[in-house]
């Protein structure tokens, strides 16, 4: 079996790599896209980090290719469903970055705050100036955490131990587990009206794009500083920009931007902005211990089959996988139907319609019934397939078959299992309870033959429904002229 190596990997990745019985490696950095869609077609693995761009077209190209290992943790550049249509692992490292990555932020705090970098630049310059660069102390200082994932954690506990006063803003998270770590939980108007310095740590999604923008800098104090070792586009640049050259913010300590490398860009003009070229992760630490672990999962998936930390199928070995691989998508599908009825507005007869965004999914119980005859395979992994699936819908690619049941525990919504002898409908069925306080869903699916997947049941519905691709739900009365108006609009 052949791995190719298409992004920069400490030479100890390589090493596991090429020592591992039955497989070849070929290291091939800086191709041009149309370079890796000539060559992938040979390949049974792809290395990467961040520079190889890993679209529909090449992965249509890679008639071969069983997996995709990230070394690190975003997967921006890898088409997830795409690969996973075509029976792709996609694979990260989670562990393997997220101290060094919060130590960079407050890095740049610090270096922000005392004008280290301007300091540095004027010295070099022939300068001794000791009046231009005037700092301010962080002691007792507010630090807004947006994001308590991983990495905001860190940064949270780093500030405390900075003596600053850690208030933290996470839709996701229970303000009962944030105050149990000794912070302060607040609402994101509340963290933007008292905190000196604002650092975020959340995921690029449609809800967090541009999340820092012209009205989020108005409801700031003026003089906050502001801290982005995140992804780029969650600061809306433009706005930013207007913030500091307004005095609203005093300025801005930047490692990541919307297009990267940011070219000519006018933030890089301003004196009190500092920057850094995506550093977030770069320390020999974090880089050796996301080559070894990427090396290490991919060589354990291609020699047995086993899957870790991959985030379209779950950490089990080969032939568990090989047993329960239908049902795991018929579950990761399940939960993100349910999730969208529950949590993102979608409603069927339950009176009043759910509450709408993140904090709808808080306080949820969830129950998974298994019935009919599943021979006494394990099931768990399909339990957390329908769990990653139900998260998805609120937190996307911040939550994988790794850290499922850990986030539904943080943001206080409990799974229970039930295993009933057996199913009337089917030989074997899958049902799954999403109850909140405001509505109540049932979905339930089934496999057809050997692995074709099919929802049966939708709240009081039945019916018989491919779960692949986008799909449109609409609840209407039943009276004459609804099908046909539908269509009409549709149409249109």
């Amino acid at each position: 079996m052949k791995v190719l190596v298409s992004d920069k990997l400490e030479e100890i990745g390589v090493k596991i790599l090429a020592d591992t019985p039955g497989i070849e490696v070929d290291v091939k950095t800086g191709l041009k896209p149309e370079e890796l869609k000539e060559i992938i077609g040979g390949y049974d693995g792809l290395v990467i980090r961040s520079a190889t761009k890993v679209t529909a077209e090449i992965i249509e190209a890679a008639t071969n290719l069983k997996v995709v290992g990230r070394a690190g943790i975003g997967l921006d550049n890898v088409d997830i469903p795409a690969a996973s249509k075509r029976g792709i692992v996609v694979m990260n490292t989670p562990g393997g970055n997220v101290v060094t990555t919060a130590e960079h932020a407050i890095s740049m705090m610090l270096s922000l705050t005392r004008k280290i970098p301007q300091g540095t630049a004027s010295m070099k310059a022939g300068k001794w100036d000791t009046k231009s660069f005037s700092g301010r102390e962080i002691f007792n200082k507010v630090l807004g955490v947006v994001g308590y994932g991983n990495i905001g954690k860190i940064v949270a506990d780093r500030g405390r131990g900075l003596r600053m006063k850690v208030i933290v803003y996470d839709p996701f998270i229970p303000g009962e587990l944030i105050a149990k770590a000794g912070f302060e939980p607040v609402s994101l108007d509340e963290l933007y009206a008292r905190a000196d310095y604002i650092t975020v740590h959340v995921p690029k999604l449609k809800d967090t794009l541009n999340l820092l923008n012209a009205e989020a800098f108005a409801k700031m104090k003026t003089g906050v500083m502001v801290i982005n070792c995140a992804r780029g586009g969650i600061v809306n640049e433009k706005d930013l920009e207007e913030a500091i050259k307004g005095g609203k913010v005093a300025g801005a300590a930047l490692d990541v931007f919307e297009k990267e490398p940011p070219g000519e860009h006018p933030l890089l003009a301003l004196d009190n902005v500092i920057c850094t070229p995506h550093l977030g992760a770069s320390t020999f630490e974090a880089q050796t211990n996301v080559a070894v672990a990427v090396a290490e999962q991919i060589a354990a998936f291609l020699t047995t089959g086993t899957i870790l930390n991959a985030v379209n199928a779950p950490s089990v070995s080969g032939e568990l996988l090989a047993q329960i691989g239908p049902l795991l998508t018929l579950g990761d599908r399940m939960g993100c139907l349910a999730g969208n009825l529950a949590f993102s507005g979608g409603h069927a007869g339950a009176g009043e319609a759910c509450a709408a965004g993140a904090k709808a999914a808080a306080g949820h119980e969830v129950v998974i019934e298994y019935s009919g005859d599943f021979k006494g395979v394990n099931l768990s992994p399909v339990t957390t397939a329908i769990v990653k699936g139900l998260l998805a819908v609120i937190v996307k690619d911040d939550v994988n078959f790794v850290n499922a049941g850990i986030m539904a525990k943080d943001r206080g919504i409990t799974v229970t299992e039930k295993a009933l002898p057996e199913s009337l409908d089917y030989i074997q069925m899958i049902t799954l309870k999403v109850d909140g306080k405001n509505c109540s869903h049932v979905v339930s699916g089934t496999i057809f033959g050997k692995a074709e997947a099919r929802i049966v049941r939708i709240d009081d519905f039945r019916l018989e429904m491919i779960p692949h691709g986008h799909i449109l739900l609409i609840q209407n009365q039943d009276k004459p002229g609804a099908i046909g108006a539908i269509g009409s609009t549709l149409g249109a």
